[in-house]
């Protein structure tokens, strides 16, 4: 897992409340498990004109012009922004996927659903939860202006806009940890493989009809 330490990006502006996990990506696609290649689905009912399928290439389906993904001035972004109840819906990290195959780092809104936020932290991806004021801010400066851009410190807990800070933001300890030092479930495991081995030795000694089958 990469990790996360700052971050200054342009705000990708989703307004729409309860923001679902099957919007974010379809049922259709979650055939697949390898974590890659969800990107061009990415909000797929949402953004093309047309119904798509797995493994279908989406070069030459009809784009939704009104619908924000399709707006060229929002496609460096790196960060959503977006509100209450980002998230909700079935528990598919195909939605944390999805986000992070198309380029987003973090998500600002005023609350998450609880599934696909833990899912989040468990993949990389940041989500803050902001005052409902401050998010409102945001929106109607970022869709005035596409070039609105913040700064994440997550060391910090702090967000910055114009060189000043205008959040702190509150993360679990151990989230942050994970985070800034890039790991994730298996990577936190794997600091205690000298550990594992030792007690697998010692229990192949005092009860190896445990092991009887290797």
């Amino acid at each position: 897992m990469q990790a996360f330490t700052t971050l200054s990006s342009s705000l990708l502006p989703i307004d729409r409340p309860n923001v679902d996990t099957d919007a974010i990506i379809p049922k259709q696609y979650l055939k697949s498990i390898r974590r890659s290649g969800f990107g061009p689905n990415l909000f797929d009912d949402w953004r093309y004109l047309d119904p798509g399928e797995p493994d279908q290439s989406c070069e030459g389906r009809r784009l939704n012009p009104e619908f924000i993904l399709n707006d060229e001035r929002y496609h460096k972004a790196e960060i959503v922004l977006g509100r209450e109840n980002f998230g909700c819906g079935s528990s598919r990290e195909h939605a944390v996927w999805a986000f992070q195959d198309y380029g987003i780092k973090a998500l600002l809104a005023p609350s998450f659903a609880d599934i696909f936020f833990s899912n989040c932290f468990k993949n990389g991806l940041l989500p803050i939860v902001l005052d409902q004021a401050l998010i409102d801010e945001l929106f109607a400066a970022s869709l005035a202006d596409a070039e609105t851009s913040v700064s994440i410190d997550l060391d910090n807990q702090i967000i910055l806009r114009d060189g000043k800070q205008i959040a702190h933001f509150e993360v679990d300890e151990f989230k942050k940890h994970c985070l800034l030092n890039g790991l994730d479930e298996i990577g936190i495991t794997l600091k205690y493989a000298d550990k594992i081995k030792a007690f697998e030795a010692a229990q192949k000694s005092s009860a190896p009809w445990l092991y009887s089958n290797d």
